[in-house]
């Protein structure tokens, strides 16, 4: 028997090719329009919240890229305690996220819900949910699938 995590199970994107394009699809369509680097920020953290290892790594790695400095990724599992790292839009941004990911008390609390709107419009709100719905997507394919960080799909 394997520790969970430590050897690939199911190549998913492999054996249906199907399922990878809309996903990817509804994941680029989704980042319309956002900043890149909230995007990142929100990828992580939902990613952190689902114990992706995959989409960890490919997305610190593009946060990088987008400019995010070290010291915000590693105090993103801890942002509400770091508020000077991270403005109140990406606070609100990340209160969503893991609300939409976690859904503890099995809905958005109307709190959360309020104070992403109070930084984005209608629009923005949508996408935002569309990118966190997407990012819960990836990260539960890989995790049952156990994709490898640093991996292929």
């Amino acid at each position: 028997m394997s520790t969970p995590g430590t050897a690939p199970r199911l190549p998913v994107f492999r054996l249906a090719p199907d399922i990878y394009a809309p996903l990817l699809a509804l994941t680029r369509a989704a980042k319309k329009g956002l900043d890149p680097v909230l995007v990142e920020l929100l990828l992580i953290r939902a990613s952190q919240l689902n114990r992706c290892a995959f989409c960890l790594d490919m997305h610190v790695t593009e946060a990088r890229r987008a400019g995010v400095s070290e010291e915000r990724i590693t105090l993103l599992s801890a942002w509400e305690e770091a508020p000077a790292h991270y403005t109140e839009k990406e606070r609100a941004a990340l209160a969503f996220t893991e609300a939409v990911t976690v859904l503890t008390a099995g809905f958005v609390p109307d709190e959360v819900y309020e104070r992403a709107a109070a930084h984005f419009d209608d629009a923005e709100l949508a996408r935002l949910l569309a990118l966190i719905t997407a990012i819960n997507s990836w990260n539960r394919l890989n995790v049952a699938a156990r994709t490898p960080a640093g991996g292929v799909l």
